[in-house]
């Protein structure tokens, strides 16, 4: 039996491909079907056992333990200068042919695989292999990625269809990732009608998760130019809130609720004793605190450094003001790891309930 291929494309980046890719590949698993996952063209990569793979080839091995090689789900990546070298003739490998090998090798004892591109349609047409070229060279139908909204997401996804038709490509339908259902319950409704009126079938509305969208205290110290004063950020310590602690202790207690991330002022005493004095309390979803990021470069007197790493609390301390060190916080890319069991679990369980799985696979 011939593979089933799908591929997966966004409009932009960050709309939720790869959080898509892990719940479908998730309910594919689960229902006894042998997977593949290719990443055609890999952008943000990893050097594992000295061969370049994308990032989302390595995530998608390590989740569902893969049998196959990451240089075969992830043939072609893309370092720096390789554009410039491209356009200017220094690269001669024919690598619309690698990714058509790839893919026949990978699919050859597979029922599906999934097709993951990187970004949206026209993403990689400087060297001639756009994700709607590359979806018509394996000859896979294509499901487009979008995020909530009601006009942004339907423009985009409009717009990608267009190359891809252009390409021959047929699109299964679309996803509109971080739809916020809670505030606006007819919003699924609104985007099926808008869609349905440019011919796309709307597949599902995952809904938006602010703990999916947080960073883990891990990602933080990657980001930030800083120093551990104490406790472990440990693969998949996601952060569920993040506040800041600008106000007298005894009103900022009770914004410290769900694993919060308190960033304040090193030389604010109050403020971190009351994150240690509450803390480790139940916060509906795990401690009240699971992290202090201290700014301005003040260091705490050695008495609450000393309750801190007793505590084990992670403590960072960066040199920003606390304006810059939040606003910086806040822009860090989430991207999810193999350590960050909790996030996975939600993804499986957010796209799992909302993709009629089955219905999906009876059309490719």
């Amino acid at each position: 039996m011939t593979a089933r291929r799908i591929f997966l494309a966004a409009t932009g980046q960050n709309r939720g491909k790869t959080t898509t890719s892990l719940g479908l590949a998730a309910a594919i698993v689960a229902r006894g079907h042998r997977l593949g996952f290719l990443k055609p063209i890999g952008q943000r990569y990893l050097v594992v056992d000295g061969n370049r793979a994308d990032e989302d080839a390595v995530l998608m091995k390590a989740v569902f333990d893969l049998p196959d090689a990451l240089p075969l789900m992830s043939p072609v990546t893309v370092p720096r200068h390789f554009t410039t070298d491209f356009v200017m003739g220094r690269i001669h490998d024919d690598l619309g042919q690698t990714l058509v090998a790839a893919d026949r090798q990978l699919a050859s004892d597979k029922d599906v695989v999934l097709v993951e591109g990187t970004g949206h349609a026209g993403v990689g047409a400087v060297f001639g292999l756009s994700n709607a070229r590359v979806a018509a060279l394996l000859d896979a139908p294509v499901i487009i990625v979008s995020e909530g909204g009601i006009g942004r997401p339907i423009d985009e996804i409009v717009l990608n269809q267009a190359l891809f038709e252009r390409h021959g490509v047929r699109i299964l339908g679309a996803v509109v990732n971080k739809v916020d259902l809670a505030q606006s319950p007819h919003l699924a409704e609104v985007l099926r009608a808008g869609l349905a009126r440019q011919g796309i079938e709307l597949l599902g509305c995952i809904p938006y998760s602010q703990f999916l969208a947080n960073p883990s205290l891990e990602l933080v110290e990657t980001h930030l130019d800083g120093a551990r004063l104490a406790g472990d950020s440990g693969p998949g310590r996601t952060i569920g809130h993040v506040a800041i602690g600008a106000m007298q202790a005894e009103h900022a207690i009770p914004l410290l609720r769900n694993r919060t991330l308190l960033i304040t002022p090193g030389d604010r005493d109050d403020l971190v004793e009351a994150a240690l004095d509450v803390g480790a309390e139940d916060g509906g979803g795990g401690p009240r605190v699971c992290g202090l990021l201290l700014t301005g470069g003040f260091r705490p007197p050695d008495r609450l450094l000393e309750r801190l790493r007793s505590a084990n609390l992670w403590t960072y301390l960066v040199e920003t003001d606390t304006y810059r060190t939040a606003e910086a916080v806040h822009d860090i890319l989430v991207k999810t790891h193999p350590g960050d069991t909790e996030k996975i679990e939600t993804i499986i369980r957010l796209v799992g309930e909302s993709l009629d799985v089955d219905a999906l696979l009876a059309r490719v």
